[in-house]
């Protein structure tokens, strides 16, 4: 080595590139850059290599194929981007590049940050947390569909609906999903139908897009009004990748506007079962309680059957006309023995119609019976003195001692005791019973 080699410090091109890719690495650890693609690229192994230019310089940029496979869209050459990535320097060749971690299409940058700083600072305030949210109606009668009358979203929600339930009331109330003053004009409608007093449920949705075109639903005080909206609200803003802050505020998001149709009506198909299956249940505890009914009312009527009452007031009618015949046999008889076969009878007549009278006389002539068969002869004619008392009360309350003091008793012609002239007809033949016997007469017209 020369004295002037040894005098200077003299690099190799490897080591100065090593030198300066240190010094890049160490000054800029990450760096945010916005810019045009120019020669993108994408090989068979995944990574993708482009520039990024503006109008006065270029930086070549590299996107590993870990990260490029994250990517929500497409690259192609002049599209702008907001690319993230440390810088560093290809020692190879002497070029420095940006290593790419996060490539997005350019303006979205932005509004997902002011998106996060919002998002974090309403979910501080608990306006998204899950106690405040209420449950839907179990069924919805009158549903207002908040969004655009033209785009795919409200096609298919419709059509979802009227597969599902056609008996529910639809109203779309029509605003524009993107663009200048979208945001104002979704919330007025939201709160005159809420306010309104008409709907159960209101359904806030649109199609897909990108953050930008999805910014007024993203709006703080679309989100506040959702929070406070006194109808429960249900959100499916985009596609299931889509997050906003209405669907954090909402009492449901839904992952799509289809998906939010089948969640806020339920199948008629399933409906029409669960309602045939409580038929069927319905019917059941019906027929049981009607067989345990109609078992208890077989048992009441076994037991009334086993009482037969009617039949008991049969016997008695049928032993009360066998006392009447022979009390009627007892008249037509000599007199000869009369009173003691009219003592009996009439103890019988009224042991099935009681007459207090007559039980006390001949329970004491019973009674007088018995105590003269037991009495020795010098006590006999007292008691027998009673005895003739007895019988002469019984024989005064007899029906023959009536008849003997000149009355009769009247029958028609079918047996029964005539009581009133008026029952009589000219002409009948009649049965008289006097004291002695019986005479046979008939009716002659009255002479006026």
């Amino acid at each position: 080595m020369s004295t002037l080699a040894r005098e200077r410090q003299v690099l190799r091109p490897s080591q100065l590139n090593a030198l300066a890719r240190d010094l890049l690495e160490g000054s800029f650890p990450q760096v945010w850059v916005e810019g045009e693609i120019s020669n993108f690229s994408r090989p068979a192994s995944g990574h993708a290599y482009f520039t990024l230019k503006d109008a006065r310089a270029q930086v070549r940029c590299a996107l590993f194929r870990s990260n490029a496979a994250r990517l929500r869209f497409a690259p192609r050459d002049g599209m702008l981007v907001l690319a993230r990535g440390r810088l560093t320097l290809y020692e190879a060749r002497g070029d420095y590049q940006l290593v790419l971690e996060h490539l997005e299409e350019a303006g979205e940058g932005a509004l997902r940050r002011a998106f996060e700083e919002l998002k974090a600072r309403l979910a501080a305030e608990g306006l998204f947390d899950t106690s405040r949210k209420r449950p839907l109606p179990a069924f919805v009668r009158r549903l207002a569909v908040v969004t655009s009358p033209r785009g795919a979203a409200v096609r298919d929600v419709l059509s979802v609906l009227a597969r599902r339930f056609p008996l529910l009331e639809v109203d779309v109330l029509p605003v524009p999903v993107q663009g200048e003053g979208a945001a104002a004009q979704i919330l007025d409608m939201l709160r005159r139908a809420a306010g309104s007093g008409r709907y159960d449920l209101v359904l806030l949705t649109r199609g897909g897009g990108s953050l930008e075109d999805l910014w007024a639903f993203n709006d703080e005080a679309l989100a506040r009004a959702i929070a406070a909206s006194p109808v429960p609200v249900v959100a499916a803003v985009g596609h299931e990748v889509d997050v906003s802050l209405a669907d954090f505020a909402a009492d449901l998001r839904a992952p799509t506007p289809s998906a939010a149709a089948e969640l806020v009506v339920p199948d008629r198909a399933e409906l029409a079962e669960r309602l045939r299956r409580d038929r069927q249940r319905f019917e059941a505890l019906l027929a049981r309680g009607l067989g345990a009914r109609a078992q208890r009312l077989d048992q009441a009527f076994l037991k009334l059957q086993a009482l037969r009452p009617q039949l008991r007031l049969e016997r008695g009618r049928h032993r009360l006309d066998a006392l009447r015949h022979r009390l009627e046999q007892g008249w037509r008889t000599p007199a000869t023995g009369r009173s003691e076969r009219l003592a009996r009878a009439l103890r019988r007549l009224d042991q099935s119609h009681p007459r207090r009278r007559l039980e006390a006389l001949s329970h004491r002539l019973g009674l007088a019976r018995r105590g003269l068969d037991a009495m020795p002869s010098r006590l006999l004619e007292p008691r027998r003195l009673q005895l003739r008392g007895l019988a002469r009360a019984l024989e005064g309350v007899s029906p023959l001692a009536t008849l003997g003091r000149g009355y009769a008793i009247v029958f028609d012609a079918s047996g029964q005791v005539l009581r009133r002239a008026a029952d009589a007809r000219a002409g009948d033949s009649l049965r008289t019973r006097l004291a002695d016997g019986e005479l046979r007469v008939r009716v002659e017209p009255r002479e006026d």
